[in-house]
């Protein structure tokens, strides 16, 4: 069975989790056909992005002329079809901040994705987030082109689902994913119930081989890792202003930010103000194995998230064997246990999250690896990416089949 793929842009360094379940789809026997409008925004660091970016077909390149070469030739192939996409991608543009002009170029990239889809014999596509790749997927469907689904992630299509027409989406595909239970809860808010059924659940995935027998946790001052892109979503400046209360009583603390992004700026300048320049430090993008070095070497993992989906990055830690701290948002809880295998404090409560930093500071080695092994177990049993992979790949043969 072949699958395409059609992502928006496609490998980034924060999206290793795509990259991990087409890999394993086609260790399971699939081929994958990888189709993005874009390249890369952020510079890749880890090797498996750099081969994914050399075997996905970027649409975008083949330029403007190819477009509309492309819609010309779905309305002469399928007119019924292509004039049905028309009139859907100007009623969802209507909602849409960005427009219709702009949902006009979606159908242009849809009809370019139904053309190729026509020409390798594939019979369903696949799209992560229910943003525009959902939208193109979407109408490369209504045109004439095989069936669909999509991964929806969040927390950007929670805080949107009327601008981006997700019950429309989730109407038209053959099946809808949600990657934690809450996530399936906040699609069944813009669905219709007769569609619920079709709303499935499958969670990222992470390679337990990769995860050998953890490291065991040294004594000493909190070593604390954060990762993730610098964006507003993901708090890092409620983080700093925790360190800031946690240095007065453990001045040796050290938080490592690992990822980059837009606020970076905001970040240095606020790590610049609270005179954390000893205590904090910024890497950048690491490839994979540099991030398990550095869980290795930490106490906890520390997610100060205002919005979530289920980070993998958190999956990665419980497999390493650390304990997380982490804010009590989306699919969150469903993994991490608080009091067992890490703690839950309130989103945007900095004190709340120093308190959790403290009682981290005062857990022994012995206890730290007991809440790690617990979360271990439960990471590894609950986010296998090869189980989760096989679990997709059923739904893609019951939507071929009927």
């Amino acid at each position: 069975m072949t699958i395409a793929y059609i992502l928006n842009t496609y490998p980034q360094p924060s999206h290793s989790f795509i990259r991990r379940e087409v890999l394993a789809l086609e260790a399971a026997g699939l081929d994958v056909i990888r189709i993005a409008m874009r390249r890369p925004s952020m510079p890749l660091v880890d090797p498996a992005d750099h081969a994914e970016e050399q075997k996905t077909d970027y649409l975008l390149e083949r330029g403007a002329t190819h477009l509309a070469l492309a819609t010309l030739q779905r309305l002469i192939r399928s007119p019924g079809p292509a004039l049905r996409a028309l009139r859907l991608a100007l009623r969802i543009g209507a909602r849409a901040p960005q427009g219709r002009l702009r949902h006009l170029i979606y159908l242009a990239e849809a009809c370019a994705v139904a053309n190729r889809c026509d020409g390798l014999g594939i019979t369903h596509m696949h799209a992560h987030f229910g943003t525009n790749s959902a939208a193109v997927a979407m109408l490369a469907h209504v045109a004439g082109g095989p069936c669909y689904s999509f991964t929806v992630h969040g927390p950007e299509e929670f805080d949107a689902p009327l601008a981006l027409s997700l019950g429309d989406k989730i109407s038209r595909a053959a099946f809808t994913v949600a990657i934690s239970q809450f996530g399936r809860s906040q699609l069944c808010r813009w669905a219709r119930p007769e569609d619920w059924p079709r709303i499935r659940i499958v969670h990222c995935g992470i390679e337990p081989g990769k995860f050998p027998a953890p490291v065991g946790i040294k004594p000493g001052p909190p070593r604390l890792v954060s990762i993730g892109r610098f964006s507003e979503q993901k708090g890092q400046l409620a983080l700093i202003e925790a360190m800031h209360l946690i240095v007065r009583k453990h001045p040796d603390a050290h938080l490592k930010l690992i990822g980059d992004g837009e606020m970076r700026p905001l970040i240095e300048a606020a790590i610049a103000k609270a005179g954390l320049g000893a205590q904090i430090t910024l890497t950048g993008w690491l490839s994979e194995a540099d991030v398990r070095d550095a869980l290795a070497e930490c106490h906890a993992l520390v997610m100060p998230s205002f919005a979530e989906g289920l980070p993998m990055v958190i999956m990665e830690a419980m497999a390493a064997g650390r304990p997380v701290i982490a804010t009590y948002v989306a699919g969150i809880p469903e993994l991490v246990v608080d009091g067992q295998t890490g703690w839950l404090v309130p989103a945007g409560d900095a004190e709340a999250l120093a308190r959790a930093m403290e009682r981290l500071a005062g857990t022994d080695c012995t206890a730290l690896a007991e809440m790690g092994r617990k979360g271990r177990a439960r990471a590894l049993e609950r986010h296998d990416a090869t189980v989760e992979a096989a679990r997709l790949a059923g739904h893609f043969v019951k939507a071929r089949t009927g």
